[in-house]
C-alpha cells in the first residue's frame, strides 16, 4: 500500500529526521554513549577459579594406577561382580542426576 501526500505521514516523517539529525549531531561533537559491560557474581568468579584447578588435575591417578597393578601382580586384588555391578549402577544414577 502506498501513501501520497498525507499531512499526518509527512509530519511524522518531518520529526523522525530532525531527530535522527540531531542524533547524529550530538554524537559528532563527542558526547559519549554509554558502552555495555559485564559484570561477573562471586559465585561465578569461585566457580571459574575452582575450574582452573579442575582442568590441572591428572587425567589419570598414577598412585592409584600403581598401588592395583602391585595387587594385581601379588594376587590380591579381588573385585566381586556385585561389587562391579554397584559401581555401574552408582555412576548411571549420577548420570541421571545431571
Amino acid at each position: 500500500m502506498k501513501i501520497y501526500n498525507n499531512p499526518n505521514v509527512t509530519k511524522a516523517m518531518k520529526v523522525y529526521n530532525t531527530n535522527t539529525k540531531k542524533n547524529a549531531t550530538e554524537t559528532a561533537k563527542g558526547i559519549e554513549q554509554s558502552k555495555d559491560q559485564l559484570q561477573l557474581s562471586e559465585v561465578a568468579k569461585d566457580f571459574q577459579v575452582a575450574m582452573k584447578a579442575f582442568k590441572k588435575l591428572p587425567d589419570i591417578r598414577e598412585e592409584k594406577v600403581a598401588d592395583i597393578k602391585n595387587r594385581i601382580q601379588q594376587g590380591t586384588y579381588n573385585v566381586s561382580g556385585q561389587e562391579v555391578a554397584d559401581k555401574i549402577l552408582a555412576s548411571l544414577r549420577i548420570d541421571q542426576k545431571i
